[in-house]
């Protein structure tokens, strides 16, 4: 089954807020079964709505829609819907009175006159109910298409669809197959790279699909398969994730929703080992990324975020000497950084982070310069990085480097026990 997904509002096309629906509508169809096509976007305009609409029903089988279903006159969705599907709209009762209850439980004592749009429903529509906000979703055939109308809230949206949605669609298309996905995290390697071991590979393999993508200092490889049923989808993301570890494997950290965060912790727990962050230009981005992870509070003993000279000195005990004569961005104040830190807070290792992260130079060190510093076993590493993105994106990156500078420190530190 071909979808589009049709998300709505002016406010998308102004970049105004992120269109986070469309990610998540379109990873959960295809994980099961249903082939997105399409994304469009149109702001609240009635003739441009009419001929997106129009064009999906030529190209797709099921068209979804997001947003436009509330109380004012710039919500058309579903008024457009019923004109290029030729039907009209009567009160449902049952949602008014839902409507109704939705606003007694907020404690207003009736909705506004303008909310009773919201409880009407297309001739030969089905309610798809909405638990946490007043906007129905609605499922309306037409001529062999499948209209499916979301409210744009992703809250509400997202309720639709887990309790609603979902089971209908593959109640109703119980023989379309299915898709599955696996995704391999790599990391310490190039894209160019993964990309020229495994291009005969990707060439030769159809079904499952082997696509790369590079993500903030991490590349992922998505095997993609499809099948009448899950489990021959597995058994055969099996046998293709057997077959790009032949040549990729040691890069190769976590599976799936796997971070490096989780590998970070992973490996701290098996050696039985506590870490500490100092960071500068990160703003302590490094110790959130950990504490992503539910039970890191059994090896993260604490973070700094030293983000001034002043914080550098009095927490960390950098020496100002080493501030005045090498600045803060240098490879000797990351290192007395991480050793200040592990100090300071009493944990085997300690990683620092200092660097500009942009979008101007500071104190003559050119944007993206960062040092990364990991002290740990009475030794003392250190590494200089250049990050050539933006500000939000090389702190990300940083982050994600400084702790894959920290598993690789763990790694190294186990292969030297177990060589002993």
């Amino acid at each position: 089954m071909k979808v589009e997904i049709i998300t709505t509002g002016t406010e998308l096309l102004l970049g105004e807020i992120l269109n986070t629906n469309v990610q998540y509508l379109s990873r959960k169809l295809n994980s099961i079964g249903f082939d997105v096509l399409y994304h469009t976007t149109v702001g609240d305009n009635l003739e441009r709505m009419q001929q997106v609409l129009e064009q999906a029903m030529e190209r797709a089988d099921i068209i979804i829609t997001s947003g436009g279903l509330g109380p004012t006159r710039g919500d058309i969705t579903k008024e457009m819907v019923m004109e290029v599907c030729h039907t009209e709209s009567y009160l449902d009762l049952d949602t008014w009175g839902r409507i109704d209850e939705y606003f007694r439980r907020k404690g207003i004592c009736q909705p506004s006159e303008n909310n009773e749009k919201q409880a009407y429903v297309p001739i030969g529509a089905e309610v798809l109910q909405n638990d946490v906000g007043t906007a129905p979703g609605l499922w309306l055939e037409y001529n062999g298409k499948f209209f499916i109308l979301l409210p744009g809230p992703p809250a509400e949206l997202m309720d639709v669809c887990e309790k609603q949605l979902w089971p209908r669609l593959l109640q109703r298309f119980t023989d379309h197959g299915v898709i599955m996905s696996r995704t391999l995290h790599l990391r310490g390697v190039g894209e160019s790279l993964v990309a020229s071991k495994l291009d005969e590979l990707i060439q030769a393999q159809t079904n499952p699909t082997i696509a790369l993508y590079a993500r903030y200092g991490e590349i992922l490889i998505r095997l993609t398969a499809k099948a009448k049923n899950e489990k021959e989808a597995e058994k055969m993301l099996a046998a293709a994730e057997k077959n790009v570890r032949k040549y990729v494997d040691e890069y190769i950290y976590g599976i799936d929703d796997d971070t490096l965060g989780a590998c970070l912790g992973r490996l701290l727990k098996e050696q039985g080992k506590t870490i500490a962050f100092a960071e500068s230009c990160s703003g302590g981005l490094a110790s959130s990324l950990v504490t992503d992870v539910a039970g890191s509070s059994e090896y993260l003993l604490g973070s700094v975020v030293s983000y001034t000279n002043m914080a550098k000195e009095k927490l960390l005990h950098v020496q100002a000497d080493t501030l005045e004569h090498f600045s803060a961005v240098s490879r000797e104040t990351a290192c007395e950084m991480a050793v200040g830190v592990r100090n300071l807070l009493g944990s085997d290792i300690g990683v620092s982070i200092t660097g500009n992260a942009g979008p101007g130079a500071s104190e003559g060190k050119p944007v993206g310069l960062v040092y990364i510093a990991v002290a740990m076993n009475d030794v003392v590493y250190c590494q200089e990085h250049h990050f050539m993105s933006t500000r939000t994106e090389n702190k990300l990156r940083i982050a994600q480097t400084a702790i894959s500078m920290a598993i690789d420190k763990l790694l190294e530190a186990k292969n030297t026990e177990d060589n002993n």
